[in-house]
C-alpha cells in the first residue's frame, strides 16, 4: 500500500514539474508573429518607463509622429542576462533620458505602437554610446 502511494505521489510530482517547466516556453512568442522585420523605423524620444524583466526587457518612450502628436512606443529588448553580457546595467537607461532607436522592426498591429529589436537594432544614448538591444 505504501509503495503504491509513493508511486502515485512521485508520478503526480513529475507531471506537475513537467507542466511548470513548459509554461515559460508556452508564454514566449514568435518575433514574426508580432513584428514585421521588413518595416524598419528610426526615432528619438524621451524614456517614460523601463521594465527590466524576463523573458524580455522593455523601454517605453514618448515619440512625436509625423503630425506632431506624441505616441508612447514600447521597445522590446532582449532578455536581461543577454543585455548584461552586452554591457547594459539596470540604470543604463533612466526615465527622462532622450534616446534614439535605429533599425527597429515595427509591430504588425499599428495601434499598439510596438517596436522589436532585430540583430542590427541599436539604442543610441544621449552620450552617443550605441547599445545593442539583443
Amino acid at each position: 500500500m505504501r509503495l503504491n502511494m509513493l508511486v502515485k505521489m512521485l508520478g503526480s510530482g513529475l507531471a506537475i514539474g513537467l507542466i511548470l517547466i513548459g509554461m515559460p516556453a508556452a508564454a514566449h512568442h514568435s518575433f514574426d508573429a508580432e513584428y514585421d522585420s521588413t518595416k524598419i523605423a528610426n526615432f528619438t524620444g524621451v524614456v517614460t518607463h523601463v521594465d527590466w524583466q524576463n523573458p524580455h526587457a522593455f523601454i517605453f518612450m514618448n515619440v512625436k509622429d509625423e503630425s506632431g502628436a506624441t505616441k508612447n512606443i514600447r521597445v522590446e529588448l532582449g532578455p536581461p542576462y543577454a543585455l548584461i553580457r552586452g554591457g547594459w546595467k539596470k540604470d543604463t537607461v533612466k526615465i527622462g533620458d532622450t534616446v534614439s532607436v535605429t533599425n527597429g522592426a515595427l509591430g504588425k498591429d499599428p495601434t499598439l505602437n510596438w517596436v522589436g529589436a532585430v540583430g542590427t537594432t541599436k539604442l543610441v544614448l544621449a552620450s552617443g554610446q550605441q547599445m545593442i538591444l539583443r
